[in-house]
């Protein structure tokens, strides 16, 4: 793959904010002409998955929705947290 280090802006603009601006008032259909296929390698971390009892995440899922974030989110921070303290505890 050949890299091309060319970087060029529909927008125009000089600052991420302006581009986001840009783009929340712009359809990505009105530019597909002007846009290039592109090759990029991702580096996606490593995730476990871990069953929960539905009644236990029905729980989460009510507090997560009173805390306004996800229930996920709310898990690995509870879980972070667990983890420091029994760390404090050795």
């Amino acid at each position: 793959m050949e890299e091309n280090n060319v970087k060029t802006s529909i927008s125009k603009a000089k600052t991420l904010e302006e581009i986001g601006k840009f783009w929340d008032n712009h359809s990505l259909a009105d530019y597909w002409d002007k846009t290039k296929d592109v090759e990029f390698n991702v580096r996606v971390q490593k995730r476990h998955r871990i069953t929960i009892e539905p009644e236990l995440y029905d729980k989460i899922l009510n507090r997560s929705h009173t805390k306004g974030i996800l229930p996920e989110t709310l898990i690995h921070l509870w879980l972070s947290e667990k983890v420091k303290e029994s760390e404090m505890i050795v």
